[in-house]
């Protein structure tokens, strides 16, 4: 199963976070104290790795906790859309299931512990629309309350879903490490959060390179007891040693020896084949009571201790070996919940825990908190999911980036960070091309894949497309994004009636000298006019996502189109016509599902007469 998006209710601080959409990588981004961790832990405990147990104190919110501790089966915390393999539709068919209403599953979790599964194929226009079908509650042990074969299906699709990862507590690992003291600790249950952490992590890396510390202490303790006291109780010298004595203490140090040296070569090897930022070598060293980890890397040949390197490759060790090697089983086909990944990174470490993320998004879906401009790839802006605090003083999350503004100081944070980050990459060469929002962005970042795939362009730097929030605040971000050298950023906008204007304000003030940097896309799309982005991509696509998006209408939008005339003007006219409210920020959700289908699918959609207008309009920001 693949989770398509989540909402949270009566958890915390949220009392309903609304729908969150979800991608390969997902970031929630909001100030300190807008309840970012409490999106996570719901979904933790929807189906956690690990502890992740429901308490009724501190999981309701704290308002409302006498009314709902009486009955805690009348509420529901977590309720997740998920999208089915064909296995797991074959499993739904099987038991009688009408295959077409099982591409997507909702699942929900309330504070009695019971699962509940929806099995009508979910309408994303109508968010509870799954409420108005029969649902089976499943006890957390797996049991059912309804009769019939529903149940047991019920069972089986529970078996399917996938686990939680949740961190927030990484325990970085010391350079020192004291043996007798995390023997004890391996034993115990009692430890604080921290300590618990590293000894988390501990027992992770003598897992993986094969090593019991409880061994090798006793081998690090037997050649000094041995120097001391001889076969008879007497106190000894090493001249005094027997023959016999002396081949034992050998055999017991090369064996400890050899044990370290496995144990460095696997770890090395490992952690090369998980992090390509570095060339690291590490060498294990027990010494005594002590435990040492000693690294080197193919700039800097000599050794140094753990603790003397950068934390930020502490971090990336402590993580590794936590993820990858705690429990293998477990974490196959898992979805990762990091709480403030690298908070305590340098900002180019922060940068390359993005770009981890990416290549471990291949195998696992990832949701993370963050504060932190670095944390957020200006390209990828569909991943980015606000959290603000509401009027009520309950957290909310969206993906449209404006929300919020009124009675919460996380839109400066969001917008701090995506500035920054947009700032960023103007140092590092990249070339930015304003453009009006999100939906903008998806599209002209999926036009520029497909172009350099194809070699249909080959840009000297990177580009970027910071979304404005719309034509009239185009002119503030060009000012911003100015640089230090003063050069104004390119600059892309609707050929509507509002863009139009935006436009002409831009090339009679601040790009007065510059106005050739200025476009709308009437320039680039031939024998319209008005035109808007969406015109730019292939009509059928379009036409594709939104008949996907709204099933209701008797009239598919298919049915009603007419070719030549601008398509966003159309969409909203067939939506009014069969009563269809559009919700606030469907340009954006109808860009993410155009720009997956065609990056998926480049060839069937984008044929050479398209491709050659996108390449035109490309070389315009070269």
């Amino acid at each position: 199963m693949k989770l398509v998006k989540y909402q949270v209710t009566n958890f915390r601080s949220v009392e309903d976070s609304g729908w969150i959409d979800v991608s390969d990588v997902t970031a929630l981004i909001g100030e300190n104290e807008a309840g970012k961790t409490n999106l996570l832990l719901p979904l933790w405990k929807l189906n956690p790795s690990g502890n992740g147990k429901i308490s009724h104190l501190d999981d309701m919110p704290r308002a409302r906790y006498a009314e709902m501790r009486t009955d805690p089966g009348r509420y529901d915390f977590i309720r997740c859309i998920f999208r089915l393999n064909d296995s797991e539709r074959d499993i739904c068919e099987r038991w009688g299931a009408d295959r077409t209403h099982t591409e997507t599953i909702v699942v929900f979790r309330d504070f009695a512990g019971r699962y509940g599964i929806s099995f009508e194929n979910y309408n994303f226009a109508v968010p509870k629309a799954f409420e108005k079908v029969r649902i089976a509650k499943i006890s957390e042990a797996g049991e059912a309350n309804d009769a019939d074969r529903g149940p047991s299906l019920h069972q089986m699709l529970r078996r399917h879903l996938p686990k939680f990862v949740y961190y927030s507590n990484y325990g970085n690992l010391d350079a020192q490490i004291y043996l007798p003291h995390v023997v004890d600790n391996l034993g115990r249950d009692d430890l604080g959060a921290k300590e618990a952490a590293k000894t988390r992590t501990l027992k992770v890396l003598f897992d993986l390179v094969s090593l019991s510390p409880k061994e090798i202490l006793e081998l690090a303790k037997a050649t000094v007891v041995t120097e001391r006291i001889n076969q008879y109780g007497h106190r000894t010298t090493d001249d005094e040693k027997s023959d016999e004595q002396i081949v034992l203490d050998d055999e017991q140090l090369r064996t400890r020896a050899a044990l370290l040296q496995s144990a460095s070569a696997k770890l090395t090897r490992t952690f090369r084949d998980w992090w390509k930022q570095g060339d690291y070598r590490f060498r294990l060293q027990a010494d005594g009571n002590y435990f040492r980890i000693w690294v080197a890397d193919e700039r800097r040949s000599e050794e140094i201790e753990l603790e003397n390197r950068s934390t930020g490759l502490q971090w990336f060790l402590s993580f590794f070996l936590v993820f990858t090697y705690e429990s293998e089983d477990t974490h196959e086909n898992a979805i990762v919940l990091l709480d403030e990944p690298g908070h305590s990174l340098h900002p180019m470490a922060q940068r390359d825990l993005t770009r981890f993320f990416d290549s471990l998004a291949k195998t696992h879906q990832i949701a993370f908190t963050t504060h932190s401009p670095f944390m957020i790839d200006a390209d990828r802006l569909d991943r980015v999911r606000k959290v603000f605090v509401d009027e009520r003083g309950g957290t909310k999350s969206s993906a449209n980036l404006s929300e919020g503004t009124r009675g919460s100081g996380a839109t400066y944070a969001v917008h701090s960070a995506l500035n920054l980050s947009v700032a960023e990459s103007l140092l590092l060469g990249c070339t930015p091309v304003i453009v009006e929002g999100p939906s903008d962005q998806h599209y002209l970042s999926a036009i520029k894949t497909i172009l350099i795939r194809k070699g249909k362009i080959k840009p000297r730097g990177e580009l970027v497309f910071p979304p404005s929030g719309g034509a009239k605040t185009a002119k503030l971000i060009a000012a911003i994004l100015m640089g230090r050298d003063d050069t104004l950023p390119y600059v892309l906008l609707d050929g509507d009636t509002a863009g139009s204007q935006a436009a002409k304000n831009l090339k009679d003030t601040l790009y007065q000298h510059f106005q050739k940097i200025v476009f709308t896309t009437d320039q680039f799309i031939t024998g319209m006019t008005e035109t808007e982005i969406e015109d730019l991509m292939p009509p059928e696509l379009v036409i594709q996502v939104v008949d996907k998006m709204e099933r209701r209408p008797k009239d598919e939008f298919e049915d009603v189109y007419k070719t030549g005339l601008p398509i966003v003007p159309q969409i909203k006219a067939w939506a009014t016509a069969n009563g269809i409210t559009l919700a606030e920020g469907w340009k954006v959700t109808l860009s993410l599902g155009v720009k997956n289908r065609l990056l998926a699918n480049p060839d069937r959609y984008a044929g050479e007469a398209i491709l050659k207008t996108w390449a035109d309009m490309f070389r315009k920001f070269a």
